[in-house]
């Protein structure tokens, strides 16, 4: 950033003569008595957004945080400055050294379990395992121990009438006696106790049954074993097709290339289904409730940032469609509480999907039947878009639009056990430009997805480009009558006008653009600019730190995990440009900001890069951090102040 920024200046002041430079340098002088020198940038730098010009700084140099490096970044930096102070750098150019890239295998703080009061304890019940118990017991100890209150008000306390977390609450002064005895506004808690506000938790019977296996999916085998037998039968079929066509002569052969240009070969295999093998075996998957997805707005499923406090908070600000965290299929039929956890619903969320992820058919099936039987939902996801390498090479994710023969067992089997609509959310193939889903999409639909969301990227590709409207077009219209949704750097509400006007998706999902500002679902539906206020947005973290006391807990854990998503999620928010600093609207998603200052000091701290600057947002709302935090950024960059 520091020589993008100079970059700026330098281009600027070029454009001028020397009698302008001066008079700019006076009137510098005269309307700004900050250090920072302020200037306007007029020109148009690609990859830049145009700001208005008393708001830019161009002068600043930014200076490394160490704080927030990792051990390994650090240990490079202390090599690098090792080897320039000895003369023996031998770095093309010997530019100064930039810390760039991700931050891998960041490390997450847990609190030792002696130190955490049994759950029992506050949950007023007997602890089963005695002396056995990991968790400390003497309550005295404990209030002696505890650190300070975060706060006066408990909010679980004033809203529901009781906190659970009773004396391990930070902020239960009004709710922990003396004596250390948790108290209840018994009227207010009988009252609010008669609504369920969070769906879907995992039963302690549920999730016994799960890990002594003893669930029965006597229906997912016998699904399983039908579409597998379907496989085989097309596999024959396929095999005699192929030895008969050995036969024929080459010039049959290239005229039955010429006739069908798009069929795909994966692995040696033409995954192209025959009018025969179509009809081979027909699985008559049950009847499906009907969903009218159109001129909806979609709040795609989010690995991490998309939790349960965030999508309340957008559909606070009129998101129609939201899901859950990816889940990862195995690990919800072991009954991992954890992956569990991701599943639940909020009584807000009046259309609401479960996204899982998997690689057999099998599994992907069980799975299925699970959650039809457990969890309300409305719709099941299919994740086929996840591009990381975890979950690509166990032929998860992304690797399915890549399997096709594989991929149409999953499919088949899901459907068949499902009484809710199946939807998949997928890329626009594997590898950079070489898009295959608009062949895939209409084999999805025959198979009986209800319907697709398209990211108009591939895996290789990530978010250095664009995403690719034009070609998600031509799979809305290969798909047709099936709904197919787009996605893709949507950051407005001329964004959606446009896609919607311009290419044949029934709606579109907004993933980044509502991270970055989740009030966008406000604007799609006003079709307005939201200038919001500093103080307004500040008002919108207090509710999601609210909503995540109540959702991770309002104990010492329960803070520091609320803290935690707070910092994933600020590492989207920074990246907003308020309205009244633009010089040009929209902002566009792939632009990014010259140093600025905001309108106030709140502002100017919430548009900062720096992990630093984050840390301090989080400790206005959940108190100062714990003696030995760390939080490393995703990316690198953010250590820069």
């Amino acid at each position: 950033m520091e020589s993008e920024a100079s970059e700026i200046h330098s281009e600027a002041v070029s454009m001028k003569n020397v009698d302008t430079e001066n008079k700019l340098d006076d009137g510098r002088k005269k309307e700004n008595s900050s250090k920072e020198t302020q200037i306007s940038v007029k020109e148009e730098k690609p990859g830049f957004a145009r700001l208005k010009s008393e708001f830019v700084l161009v002068n600043h140099k930014p200076e490394l945080d160490t704080e927030y490096l990792s051990k390994e970044t650090k240990e490079q930096l202390e090599q690098g400055q090792k080897r320039k102070s000895e003369g023996s750098d031998d770095r093309k150019g010997k530019k100064k050294m930039k810390v760039k890239g991700r931050n891998k295998q960041r490390p997450v703080t847990h609190i030792k379990s002696k130190d955490k009061l049994c759950p029992t304890i506050f949950q007023e019940r007997e602890c089963s395992f005695g002396e056995r118990c990991k968790f400390s017991h003497d309550i005295k100890e404990f209030m002696q121990n505890k650190p300070p209150d975060i706060g006066p008000e408990c909010f679980m306390f004033e809203t529901y009438g009781k906190c659970p977390y009773g004396l391990a609450c930070r902020y239960g002064s009004k709710h922990i006696s003396e004596d250390h005895k948790n108290i209840v506004n018994k009227e207010l808690y009988e009252e609010k106790s008669k609504v369920k506000t969070v769906l879907n938790v995992l039963s302690k019977d549920l999730q016994v049954t799960l890990w002594k296996k003893r669930y029965n999916f006597d229906k997912a085998n016998a699904v399983v074993k039908q579409v597998q037998k379907m496989a085989q039968e097309k596999l024959d079929t396929f095999s005699k097709k192929s030895a008969a066509k050995q036969e024929t002569k080459d010039s049959q052969e290239e005229s039955v290339a010429e006739v069908n240009p798009e069929s795909t070969v994966i692995n040696g295999t033409d995954t192209g289904i025959s009018e025969e093998t179509e009809g081979v075996i027909k699985l008559r998957p049950q009847e499906t409730k009907k969903i009218d997805f159109s001129s909806k707005n979609y709040l795609a499923p989010l690995t991490t940032v998309g939790n349960l406090p965030f999508r309340r908070i957008c559909k606070a600000y009129g998101a129609d469609i939201t899901c859950s965290e990816m889940a990862m299929s195995l690990n919800l039929l072991q009954g991992q509480a954890s992956e569990w956890a991701l599943l639940k619903r909020h009584e807000s969320e009046d259309l609401f999907g479960v996204q899982i992820c998997g690689g057999w058919a099998d599994t992907l099936t069980k799975c299925s039947q699970l959650i039809n039987e457990n969890v309300e939902l409305d719709f099941l996801d299919l994740n086929c878009g996840c591009p990381i390498d975890l979950v690509y090479k166990k032929g998860e994710g992304c690797a399915l639009i890549g399997r096709l023969n594989k991929f149409e067992q999953i499919i088949r089997g899901m459907r068949s056990v499902l009484d809710v609509p199946l939807t998949v959310k997928m890329r626009t193939g594997i590898f950079d430009n070489k898009n295959i889903a608009h062949t895939v999409i209409p084999r999805l639909r025959d198979w009986g997805v209800s319907m697709v969301t398209l990211h108009g990227r591939s895996r290789e590709q990530r978010y250095t480009r664009l995403a690719d409207w034009e070609y998600i077009d031509r799979c809305a219209e290969a798909g047709k009558p099936m709904p197919v949704f787009g996605n893709g750097d949507i950051l407005s509400y001329e964004d959606l006008d446009y896609h919607l006007k311009n290419t044949q998706v029934t709606g579109c999902m907004v993933a980044r653009g509502a991270l970055i500002k989740p009030w966008i679902f406000t604007e799609l539906k006003e079709k307005r600019h939201w200038d919001i206020s500093s103080s307004e947005r500040f008002d919108m973290l207090k509710r999601f730190v609210n909503n995540g006391l109540e959702h991770w807990g309002s104990d010492t854990q329960g803070v520091e995990t609320t803290r935690r998503f707070l910092l994933e999620w600020q590492s989207f928010l920074y990246r907003y440009i308020p309205v009244g600093v633009l010089e040009q609207l929209p902002q566009k998603i792939n632009e990014r900001p010259p140093y600025y200052v905001g309108r106030n000091d709140l502002e100017t701290l919430m548009s900062s890069p720096n992990c630093g600057d984050w840390v301090r947002l989080s400790e206005m709302l959940l108190g100062p951090v714990p003696e030995g935090f760390s939080f490393l950024p995703k990316h690198k960059a953010n250590a820069y102040k």
